[in-house]
């Protein structure tokens, strides 16, 4: 019986697993969107958000993907080489082109574990980045963006990092004066963050997959061009991708414990991501 038993159980995870991303790929996603993943290190676009670039860059849905990186990493004095680890990364999980990748190097925004990054900073610079015409434009008219979609971090940060909450927080800002001229006009950009979870889940990996997909079949949907929830859940040859993403283009990052993140962290499996309103 005890055999038996080791046997099943993994096999029965396995099955649940890939039964669930199976599933996750009938839920909506977005088609034909300018989508910006808005992130605040090099190797975040792998750590946290893997499963949402595999599945947004796939041919079929016709999306353009790009990484807005706000700063070098540059904390151990190793952001040149991070620079270049995150286009192959992005690259690896689907991008286009190496010009799909911007890092913006700015001593307002330093790679910290302590510093929190100014909301109207951040929110100056998506305006110049994603909107420059905002101040001209007239509150008779519908604001413009050069994006569809911005899709970032959410207010926990994952791992309670301030330059990721600090994302989040200039996020908000920035739609918000996007559309302060602009009432009743919608918002041209429409804000996705990734969900935080508390620590025990955050470590299940593909134990979760399942848990997950149960949780976004009971919440409420929004069909359209932007949909939500979005349920992003990578199989097996997506897994990998999202690991080598890790082990051969962030090489100067794999130290011990990131060897333990990218085996048992749900982050580098899948990606619930819920639409917020600011405006």
């Amino acid at each position: 019986m005890d055999r038996l038993t080791y046997v099943l159980v993994p096999a029965l995870t396995l099955v649940l697993w890939l039964y669930s991303a199976q599933l996750s790929s009938s839920f909506p996603s977005l088609r034909g969107k300018r989508v910006c993943l808005l992130i605040a290190h090099p190797d975040d676009e792998a750590m946290f958000f893997a499963p949402t670039l595999l599945a947004l860059t796939r041919p079929e849905l016709g999306n353009h993907v790009k990484i807005l990186c706000l700063s070098s990493g540059n904390a151990d004095g190793l952001g040149h080489i991070r620079k270049e680890e995150l286009v192959k990364s992005g690259l690896l999980l689907g991008l286009r082109s190496k010009d799909d990748v911007l890092v913006i190097d700015d001593p307002n925004f330093p790679d910290s574990l302590t510093m929190t990054w100014h909301p109207r900073l951040l929110s100056n610079l998506l305006t110049t980045t994603f909107a420059p015409k905002m101040s001209s434009t007239s509150s008779k008219s519908a604001p413009e963006a050069s994006i569809d979609v911005l899709i970032t971090f959410d207010s926990h940060g994952i791992s309670s990092h301030p330059n990721h909450i600090s994302l989040y927080n200039g996020s908000i800002s920035f739609l918000r004066a996007l559309m302060h001229r602009h009432s009743g006009w919608e918002c041209p950009i429409k804000l996705y963050t990734l969900t935080s979870t508390n620590k025990l889940r955050k470590y299940m990996g593909i134990l979760d997959a399942p848990w997950t997909t149960i949780s976004c079949l009971w919440k409420k949907k929004e069909i359209g061009s932007f949909p939500q929830p979005l349920l992003l859940i990578s199989g097996l040859t997506d897994y990998r991708k999202a690991q080598k993403s890790m082990t051969q283009a962030h090489k100067s990052q794999m130290r011990w414990f990131r060897w333990g993140w990218i085996g048992v962290s749900r982050y580098m499996v899948l990606n619930d991501l819920r639409k917020v309103k600011v405006y």
